[in-house]
């Protein structure tokens, strides 16, 4: 390539002939370096439509939030504060404040009522009251609820004074005005073929009873293009209501409505004032909660009021900010590697031209801004395409969350234009990371004497440098001391160590990545030359001469390996000793079950008193907080418990007590898993405070320590002490266990007998599933992890294929001067196929090195084992890594080896 240089020294103001000639330079040199700026051009895409993606997701959640359905028609909603409060002073720092917000309905005095009725600007104050019921038409069969993309939603029971807040209003018959009447949804209707005049079977917190249908009513605006079902509504008289509700004095919520022509501010401000100064309502809420909890009614205006009637959306949606910011982190800094390792790659194989380019009189300005240039217009180009791509990626991965029930009825993650920004930007941090890749890339070649550059261009090898090594020592022991933290810790501390200690050591990886090429070829060098041939020879001198080379080609492998195997064994290694634990815990061999709301407590006493039934327990699920100090930090941890009865342990459910006795369980006492007593430092007789779901504070007396903690949770209680602090108080199932003696078919058939009035669609069976309580947000982080193994999977992979391409292509004129010096097709391919082999086996073992230090420290901190990998998801990464270090490695090369001509080999 012919070019006049122009020196331009720094101080001149004549800057235009040196701009001519990086602009002609990048011109000349994108056309002749397709092929490399073709798979940086890849990478930039896919790292551009991930970060955007994901970013897009974060923002939605971020502006989620729950969904104003039941309370449509109100100015404002009067409800108890859901948030728990834990304040304390970390180590050497300011008090620090965090929130949790409880799952369990905080419920408000109903003497509030006439005071918000009486404020000035509010036309009516209405409370409203709802509890889960099912449905049975005439025939017997249950009525499913609302559809949507999750499955049916729940069905809930109101007073006929509540439908005003929506408005709900009759399309058939009239309004329930006795106590055997009720009026339903109008999708509950269609579904079940049910019009006014006909009788249905309703369960609520009881028995079931049997109703009139007086009506048909349906809310004005529904909207359900959402994706997310509504929740079904069936509305008794207002008494009726009250005394099914179970809550007697209290209410969910106060809807209010607004006088004509008043503002939602001015209402606010009333409200607040009704609800100032001293009155008992308070006092009663206050009594019973923690001191640093807000005791004070909320007043909730615009989208606020959709918290008052979807509690669960709340902590699913900063569980699901929680995660995505986690992934967020992991992403970017794949994203970051891999840019940076493809963009180096593309410019180190250019060195040569580089340094001859510096030799004849080119300025390093001028290098540098050539390079710049170049990468500035393939990466604009990219960016933008992959900015364009990430929104249908964010809508796919919204419909995911949706459709596997990870995002739960009621909570709204809208799809702004205005958040169209977010790719933008990420695009924008896209071309800066380019550029800045190709800086560094770059960087030594520019700063280097002519005489020095005619060396390189000579082609002198070169050792990486010491910075880089040094750094990638210091990041190596930083990794390492961190999965040393995680061993010695435990929950969230030790997994925040083994995540730390797993990017670290990826780091250092990329960082070290010629160093471990060298170790490798000391390895697999003698064995290549002893196995392989001429080509096995050739293999090992060609990797042992390019030690850079093989350790940019090793290093996407690793990351790849390493981040799908800590992604996939980090929950399936808690899966696997919770579900451990569960199997061993079960002693049960029968199960009732029932199709909608739940079954009474009533339920477990009907089953225990069938003959051949030795014991039986309901499992009524809640979550308890839980405030602590981690690291001298203040944490408030949101645990999911069961409360079971304590007589039929352990026939039904053995937690495998170790010390202690559960049959001491009751009102004021609990039993605490052994991890957990551990990092508690309590024992039996010991005094544990929490705060239950409802936010009631107590301290409880630790009567027994158990050490199935991972499928039972870690706190145990007795049913009729958890079901005071539950909204609704109904089993999940009940677990039996029948005499060996008896006959299994009859005892089914007496217990369904025995049921058969006390809930609807009782299902009976044998070999009931373990029982195995799961965290909150578990749904959520199936579906994000699913979705972050195959996408960063998938990206990684074409990472793999562009770095193997890149170096290929680079290597063009070694592969003419093989065949010039008489080396045969088989021989090269050999030596493709053995250089193929060491990436692949190398990638696998630092991978998995990089991924099982912090696995294995984490896994015996956590769970008391080693960390499990299903067979079938290693094979599948195994072949994976295979198939693209083969495909990346000899496919590229196969078209020139077949040209019988050497020289055809140079061309592009």
């Amino acid at each position: 390539m012919s070019v006049d240089l122009v020196r331009t020294p720094s101080r001149t103001p004549r800057e235009e002939p040196a701009r001519r000639t990086a602009r002609f330079l990048a011109r000349r040199s994108g056309r002749l370096h397709r092929k490399a700026w073709a798979a940086v051009f890849a990478a930039l895409v896919l790292t551009s439509l991930l970060l955007g993606s994901f970013a897009l997701a974060t923002v939605s959640a971020l502006v989620g939030h729950p969904r104003v359905e039941r309370y449509a028609a109100t100015g404002a909603v009067v409800a108890a504060d859901q948030n728990a409060r834990y304040r304390a002073k970390p180590w050497g720092d300011a008090p620090t404040t965090v929130t949790q917000s409880l799952t369990e309905r905080i419920r408000v005095p109903a003497e509030v009522v006439d005071r918000l009725a009486k404020a000035p600007g509010v036309r009516a104050a209405i409370p409203d009251s709802s509890f889960p019921v099912a449905l049975a038409g005439a025939d017997g069969r249950l009525v499913p609820g609302p559809a949507g993309d999750a499955g049916a939603a729940p069905v809930y029971g109101h007073g006929w004074a509540a439908a005003a807040l929506a408005p709900y209003t009759l399309r058939e018959g009239e309004a329930p005005s006795r106590a055997g009447q009720v009026a339903i949804d109008g999708d509950l209707a269609a579904r079940a073929g049910i019009r006014p005049g006909d009788r249905i079977r309703v369960q609520a917190l009881g028995t079931p009873a049997s109703y009139v249908v007086s009506g048909i009513v349906a809310p004005e605006g529904r909207a359900d293009d959402t994706g997310l079902a509504h929740q079904g509504a069936v509305f008794f008289t207002d008494d009726r209501a009250a005394r099914l509700g179970g809550h007697p004095g209290t209410v969910d919520a106060v809807g209010v409505l607004a006088a004509d022509g008043v503002s939602g501010d001015r209402l606010r401000s009333e409200l607040r004032k009704a609800l100032g100064g001293p009155h008992p309502a308070r006092d009663a809420v206050a009594g019973s909660r923690d001191r640093q909890d807000s005791a004070e009614l909320r007043v909730l205006t615009g989208d606020e009021r959709g918290r008052a009637e979807f509690l669960e959306a709340a902590p699913s949606r900063t569980s699901l900010l929680d995660l995505l910011a986690a992934l967020c982190a992991t992403v970017l800094m794949i994203a970051l590697l891999v840019v940076a390792g493809t963009v180096g790659q593309a410019v180190h194989q250019r060195s040569r031209e580089l340094a001859l380019l510096r030799a004849v009189g080119a300025t390093p300005r001028q290098l540098r801004s050539t390079v710049g240039r170049e990468v500035t217009g393939v990466a604009t180009a990219a960016a933008v395409l992959g900015a364009a791509g990430s929104v249908p990626v964010f809508l796919m991965l919204l419909w995911m969350l949706r459709d596997r029930g990870a995002v739960p009825v009621g909570l709204d993650l809208p799809v702004l234009p205005w958040m169209l920004a977010a790719p933008a930007l990420t695009a924008v941090l896209t071309l800066v990371v380019a550029r800045v890749s190709a800086a560094v890339a770059c960087g030594r070649v520019a700063r280097i004497r002519p005489a020095q550059a005619l060396g390189e261009a000579a082609g002198e090898p070169g050792r990486p440098g010491r910075g880089r090594t040094v750094t990638g020592l210091a990041v190596l022991f930083a990794g390492l001391g961190s999965a040393g933290t995680a061993a010695l810790q435990s929950g969230e501390l030790a997994a925040m160590a083994a995540s730390s200690a797993t990017i670290a050591l990826i780091i250092a990886c990329a960082l070290l990545g010629p160093w471990i090429a060298r170790g490798a070829m000391r390895l697999f060098a003698p064995l290549a030359r002893k196995l392989g041939g001429p080509g096995g020879y050739l293999a090992a001198a060609s990797t042992t001469a390019n030690a850079r080379r093989l350790g940019a080609a090793i290093t996407p492998v690793a990351l790849v390996v390493a981040f799908t195997g800590v992604q996939l064994t980090a929950g399936a290694t808690m899966d696997h000793e919770g579900g451990a634990q569960a199997r061993q815990a079960m002693h049960a061999n029968l199960v009732v079950t029932t199709g909608q709301a739940g079954l009474p407590a009533r339920a477990t006493q009907d089953v225990a008193a069938v003959r051949g039934v030795r014991a039986a327990t309901g499992t009524l699920h809640s979550t308890v907080l839980l405030a602590r100090r981690e690291a001298g930090d203040p944490v408030l941890d949101r645990l999911p418990v069961v409360g079971v009865t304590p007589g039929a342990l352990p026939g039904t459910l053995d937690p495998g007590v170790t010390s202690g006795s559960l049959r001491d369980l009751r009102e004021g006492t609990v039993a605490v898993g052994a991890a957990r007593a551990d990092s508690l430092g309590v024992t039996v007789g010991s005094q544990v405070r929490l705060r239950y779901g409802d936010g009631v504070t107590a301290s409880l007396r630790v009567v027994a320590v158990y050490e199935r903690s991972l499928a039972l949770g870690d706190f145990l209680f007795a049913r009729d002490a958890l079901a005071a602090h539950v909204s609704a108080p109904l089993d999940t199932r009940v677990l039996a266990r029948v005499a060996p003696d008896a006959d299994q078919a009859a005892v089914r058939r007496a217990v369904r007998t025995a049921l058969s009035g006390v809930a609807l669609d009782v299902r009976v069976a044998g070999a009931p599933s373990p029982e195995h309580l799961l965290s909150a947000d578990r749904d959520v982080s199936q579906v994000l992890t699913a979705v972050v193994v195959t996408v960063v999977g998938g990206f990684t992979v074409i990472a793999v294929l562009s770095t193997l391409v890149l170096i290929l292509v680079g290597r063009r004129q070694e592969l003419v001067l093989l065949r010039l010096v008489g080396a045969g097709r088989r021989q090269i391919g050999r030596m493709l196929r053995a250089e193929a082999v060491i990436v692949i086996t190398t990638g696998l073992v630092v991978g998995t090195l990089a991924a099982a230090i912090p696995l294995t420290a984490f896994s015996l901190s956590v769970t008391g084992s080693l960390p499990h990998l299903p067979p079938v998801q290693a094979a599948a990464i195994v072949l994976v890594v295979v198939v693209t270090v083969t495909a990346g490695a000899l496919l590229p090369a196969w078209p020139a080896l077949r040209r019988r001509c050497p020289a055809a080999l140079n061309r592009e």
